[in-house]
């Protein structure tokens, strides 16, 4: 059933008069009439009874009449929701995240921009390592991703990866750990045969990977005492006094009792990626847009 004849018939039934309808739909009162007999003959009804002196509503008319405008509102809410999901502002994204992802302020900013102005996208939120977040994007669990890894990612041939920021690695010690209360900055080869606490697998895929590569750099094979699966336990073990822990520079912003960060005499650096495939829904290229508005790698 073509709408336009729904339109056509209902503003007949509210002038009760062709000649006014017509010039309400812009059109003139013959083609008006043909397009209600032919919605009369699709139906097998007659709508309205008409004379030359007068319109009115058949009771098969009366009956269809909130039916017709019923319609003609669904339909028009069906066309609103299509624009809507278009433009993204309806949906859900789902996006993966490492541990250190929402302390950087670019990541945030954007999360809180992005709620504000899509407030009826579903977010659905991971907390995972590389690895894991590359597969999850590859096989469409995720929309997006979040990695940290020295150099670009390793991707499936339909994924891409944006560098969000490159930051310095601090060591995170107790504060009365001897390297704490050394007036000169650390170094990597100051770790050789250190206790050290690290992610485990998969958390500390990327950066992990790379530092245990500068370590064996400098001559050593750092020694791993305790591997912690999550943040609050990798600084808990630190405080706790059961050895040193590398943590981004956006980290750093965490309080935790017992706990200070040095800086490395030769930066040790991890950057942030996001990483998606080429064709993105339209929640998460407006996800992927607002990320990008102020990112300093743009």
């Amino acid at each position: 059933m073509d709408l336009r004849h729904l339109r056509y018939f209902l503003t007949v039934a509210e002038e009760m008069h062709f000649g006014r309808a017509a010039l309400r739909l812009g059109i003139s009162q013959p083609p008006l009439s043909q397009q209600i007999r032919a919605l009369e003959e699709e139906l097998g009804v007659r709508l309205f009874d008409r004379t030359s002196r007068r319109v009115r509503l058949t009771e098969a008319g009366r009956l269809f009449e909130p039916e017709a405008r019923a319609t003609l509102v669904q339909a028009d809410r069906a066309s609103q929701t299509a624009r809507r999901a278009q433009r993204g502002e309806i949906g859900h994204l789902g996006l993966g995240f490492t541990a250190s992802g929402p302390f950087v302020p670019q990541i945030a900013s954007a999360l809180y921009r992005f709620r504000q102005t899509y407030p009826q996208v579903e977010l659905i939120l991971r907390e995972q390592g590389r690895d894991e977040q590359i597969e999850n994007v590859r096989n469409h669990q995720l929309d997006i991703g979040l990695v940290r890894d020295f150099l670009p990612p390793v991707l499936p041939e339909d994924m891409v990866s944006h560098c969000l920021l490159t930051e310095d690695m601090l060591l995170a010690l107790r504060d009365d750990h001897p390297l704490a209360l050394r007036k000169e900055d650390p170094s990597i080869t100051d770790l050789a045969g250190e206790p050290l606490v690290l992610y485990g697998a998969p958390n500390g895929a990327g950066f992990t990977e790379h530092f245990f590569a500068q370590c064996e750099a400098a001559g050593f094979v750092p020694r791993i005492a305790h591997e912690a699966r999550s943040l609050a336990t990798l600084l808990g073990l630190v405080s706790g006094g059961f050895g040193p822990t590398v943590i981004a520079r956006s980290m750093a912003r965490l309080h935790v009792d017992n706990v200070v960060n040095r800086r490395f005499t030769s930066p040790v650096t991890s950057s942030l990626w996001m990483i998606h495939h080429r064709t993105l829904s339209p929640p998460a290229e407006a996800f992927r847009a607002t990320v990008l508005e102020d990112s300093p790698a743009r």
